[in-house]
């Protein structure tokens, strides 16, 4: 059979036909094979890892193929337990690829502390902004005899005076002791006279 018959053969179209569909399956399969191992269009919603800690967000990320990567132990916030995530990027619910890496920041495990500002002769409206700004709470006000009202004239943690410059842990209470301002001078050398009229 010539080379012109056999092009015009039904067995050369058949082959051709068979070629065809074998190309048509390696190429359905490779591409299928990339998007295995790609995850090609696949996203997965980042989980909220907030309150938790990194051991048990690690492990919630493991089943999603993601990571966790601690940038940074924050200053403590009360509204998060001891060393859990206070923050995330990316945040919840936002659609990532598989292997992608969620950055999160770590609460410490409680409060640092600060050195207690000097307030002693300070008006009370003076002192307690001073207090907030250094990252106290107001205490308790307690008053004693002084000639200048609500002047402070101590500073007491937990029942014990403490110094202006004094490390205390940050957020605690502050009692300020104040002046009453009922205290008025007195004559000292009028009261010590005899009168018993001896001579």
């Amino acid at each position: 059979m010539s080379v012109k018959n056999f092009l015009k053969s039904p067995v050369f179209f058949k082959q051709v036909a068979i070629a065809l569909g074998i190309i048509v399956v390696v190429i359905f399969v490779l591409l299928h094979w990339l998007d295995f191992f790609t995850n090609h269009g696949e996203e997965i919603p980042v989980p909220d890892l907030r309150k938790t800690t990194v051991e048990k967000a690690q492990e919630k990320l493991d089943e999603l193929d993601l990571e966790a990567v601690v940038l940074d132990t924050v200053d403590f916030n009360p509204a998060f337990p001891p060393y859990t995530i206070t923050e995330q990027d990316p945040m919840p619910r936002v659609n990532v690829k598989h292997n992608r890496k969620i950055y999160v920041k770590v609460n410490a495990g409680g409060y640092g502390t600060v050195k207690l500002p000097d307030l002693i002769q300070k008006s009370y409206r003076q002192a307690v902004p001073m207090l907030k700004t250094a990252g106290f709470e107001e205490g308790e006000k307690i008053y004693k005899p002084y000639m200048a009202k609500d002047v402070v004239l101590e500073m007491q943690v937990n029942g014990k005076t403490v110094k202006p410059g004094s490390k205390v842990l940050k957020a605690s209470k502050i009692d300020l002791v104040l002046g009453d301002g009922k205290e008025s001078f007195t004559d000292t050398d009028s009261t010590d006279v005899d009168t018993t009229g001896r001579e």
